[in-house]
């Protein structure tokens, strides 16, 4: 946990799910001897239970409490979400809101009520030097750098994340040993304005005109079958494609102007390359091509390759071919240092090239 000194007598909003994470990070930061007060945003209409959860942490810790509703400013994310699914492109709504809500909204909301500091449960850290200040990967396999890579880089210097070298079981003990009453609450496992992670049923609610029959089809254009709406499928899916071609069949490609379904054997999903657009940089932008261990998916294993600066685009090139490279997902690129995985910055992906 990087928690010094520097930081006693400070005035800290953390940011309260209703979560172990976050309750925990509030109470070490307490512990620390900082000036907390617990925020919790609502975005949704399912958050009364974990914005209840939150505000019974923050009385048990003794800290003040405020609940913002920022279900308004959130139809962004709803926006994001819906425009991407049209577009044939598999959208990573909790990215996004990091960057607009989150480390944006409600940063900006905290900052303006005198806080010196704002702090999440996330498993990463900020660290400092001479130079600025920059985005480390958590030490455990916990980490959640990849959901931060797109926020902006002058948020940094005012960020605390006091969960960074712990795993889980040390946060749910720490939790207990704290007395907190979500200790042993489970983690979400979906989006959180998806309770029953049906993403299809949310989609065709916020814009029924998805609901669109095309074609499936292969990489020649040759007829495999029918599909109602083309936000039902994602690149590298198998199950669910309903067409039987006596060895497995993956989703190649998704286009939208045709309303088309491409389908193809295992092989048609692998590519050297990637295209992605608007960079968000967490260091100085860079003028020329890098080697990094690069990340392709929230839960994808970091690989190597050379990331190629083009201005507000970026080209990726592997060491070895990669499998279901999805086009709205972020990239994001890791620097290996003294100090741990530095997070160089990310983009969104654009499209596989070989």
């Amino acid at each position: 946990m990087i928690l010094n000194n520097n930081i006693k007598g400070k005035k800290v909003f953390v940011a309260i799910s209703g979560g172990v994470d976050s309750s925990t990070a509030a109470a070490l930061l307490l512990e620390a001897g900082c000036d907390c007060t617990g925020i919790f945003m609502i975005v949704h209409d399912y958050a009364q239970q974990h914005c209840d959860d939150a505000r019974k942490v923050a009385k048990d810790l003794g800290i003040g409490f405020e609940a913002l509703d920022l279900r308004e400013e959130f139809k962004t994310v709803l926006d994001y979400f819906s425009n991407q699914y049209k577009h044939a492109r598999t959208p990573n709504p909790c990215v996004f809101c990091n960057r607009n809500i989150k480390f944006g909204i409600l940063f900006n909301y905290a900052r303006s009520k005198g806080a010196d500091f704002f702090a999440t449960g996330h498993y990463v850290s900020v660290r400092s030097d001479e130079t600025g200040s920059y985005l480390y990967a958590g030490k455990t396999e916990k980490d959640q750098s990849y959901a931060l890579a797109m926020i902006n880089r002058s948020v940094l210097p005012y960020l605390i994340f006091p969960l960074d070298d712990l795993d889980k079981n040390q946060t749910r003990q720490l939790a207990q040993k704290f007395g907190i009453a979500v200790s042993d609450k489970a983690d979400s496992q979906e989006i959180c304005f998806i309770p029953d992670n049906d993403y299809a049923g949310k989609l065709e609610e916020l814009s029924p005109e998805v609901i669109k029959t095309g074609q499936i089809v292969d990489s020649s254009g040759k007829v495999l079958g029918q599909h109602s709406g083309i936000h039902n499928f994602t690149i590298g899916q198998r199950r669910g494609v309903r067409v039987a071609m006596g060895t497995p069949w993956y989703v190649t490609k998704l286009d939208s102007d045709s309303n088309t379904v491409i389908l193809g054997p295992s092989e048609e999903l692998i590519h050297t390359s990637l295209i992605a657009s608007n960079p968000n940089w967490l260091i100085d932008t860079p003028k020329e091509p890098f080697a990094a261990k690069i990340k392709i998916r929230y839960n994808h294993k970091a690989v190597s390759g050379i990331v190629f600066p083009q201005g507000e685009m970026v080209k990726v090139e592997f060491d070895n071919p990669l499998r279901a490279i999805t086009p709205g997902q972020a990239v994001v690129f890791y620097l290996d240092t003294a100090n741990g995985q530095k997070i160089a910055g990310g983009a969104w992906i654009e499209n596989a090239i070989d």
